[in-house]
């Protein structure tokens, strides 16, 4: 029987936030590729994100632990994987801190499953890509003066979550370099936008200015962070995907660095007037916490690789992305929206 699809893609946590962006994105705007989502549906997912594109004919779901091998030699086998996209992995730093077990076996032994499960399964005279999608975390900290995180930047996790993300990264690169498996790799800055998981900072904010709850803010608020809107990212991936050089790393940067206090007081402003209400009526909420062990200051990243090489740059200014956001949130909550906002 002819073959339908042109190829079978596997993307991996394509039921959680940036995964399921990704996926919609793939799914519809290449009807030639089969795309075969495996997740785990832990906490953080949700089947909800991708109901517009469940019956769509080059659609495929499988609930599936990327750590359990036997699985994901299955579904190579039967969907006949010649790409991934990896995305699945657990990424709250705070939680990292609690149970770092757990963000070891996700996150390092679910990569290298799916690593071993490639090489197992793909042919070296085949066209294949693994593509796995990381983050500017495992480059370490800045200050407030240092020059951008660059692709040249030494790794230097500092917490249990980035840790576990760059051993994932340097598996991926030794498969590269002692199996020649093709393979490619991006770190992103910090993502928002619709789907994310409440426990994010954004999310948090959002909901807890709603039900006018407190806004713990980490220490003094001067922690930056560089934010990339989602849509952006997964234009990003297709990008990379399709055009990147094997073997390759790319920076994915928002160029839209902030601090934690003043994005709290725009999230403020912006959620506060959706909602009818007094502009600052919910600042007197902001109340400052004892910040985490081994907070890093500050992350930024230099997309110029990225822009240079294949001509990408962030499409969405952080205020309209921010006010899409606080709309899909408040609109998940079933709250009426100023809709002068």
């Amino acid at each position: 029987m002819k073959e339908e699809f042109t190829q079978s893609i596997l993307i991996t946590g394509g039921a959680g936030f940036i995964g399921s962006h990704v996926v919609r994105l793939f799914v519809t705007k290449y009807p030639q590729y089969r795309i075969v989502n495996a997740d785990k549906l832990t906490y953080a997912a949700d089947p909800a994100n991708l109901r517009d594109i469940t019956e769509a004919p080059n659609y495929v779901f499988i609930q599936a632990d990327v750590c359990d091998y036997a699985r994901m030699m299955q579904i190579f086998e039967q969907y006949s994987i010649g790409a991934v996209i990896h995305l699945a992995a657990e990424s709250h730093v705070d939680r990292s801190i609690t149970d770092p077990f757990e963000f070891a076996r996700s996150n390092v032994m679910g990569t290298l499953t799916l690593l071993q499960t490639a090489r197992t399964c793909w042919k070296p005279t085949d066209r294949h890509v693994f593509y796995q999608i990381s983050t500017d975390e495992v480059y370490g900290a800045l200050g407030f003066h240092d020059r951008a995180f660059t692709e040249a930047t030494p790794y230097s996790p500092r917490s249990p979550y980035s840790a576990s993300k760059a051993s994932a990264d340097h598996f991926v690169r030794a498969f590269h370099h002692t199996y020649d498996m093709p393979v490619l790799l991006s770190n992103c800055s910090n993502n928002y936008g619709p789907c994310q998981y409440p426990e994010k900072l954004i999310p948090v904010i959002i909901s807890n200015i709603v039900q006018q709850k407190s806004l713990p803010v980490y220490g003094r608020g001067e922690n930056i962070r560089d934010w990339l809107y989602v849509g952006d990212h997964a234009q990003a991936i297709d990008l990379i995907f399709h055009k990147g050089r094997s073997g390759e790393t790319y920076n994915i940067g928002g160029n839209n660095e902030w601090q934690n206090i003043e994005l709290v007081k725009l999230l403020i402003e912006i959620t506060d007037r959706q909602l009818g209400r007094p502009a600052g009526a919910s600042l007197p909420l902001i109340t400052f916490v004892a910040d985490r062990p081994g907070h890093d200051l500050r992350y930024s990243i230099d997309a110029s690789k990225l822009r240079n090489e294949l001509g990408w740059s962030p499409q969405t200014v952080f205020s309209r992305g921010l006010e899409e956001t606080v709309s899909w949130y408040l609109q998940r909550m079933h709250l009426t929206i100023n809709k002068e906002s």
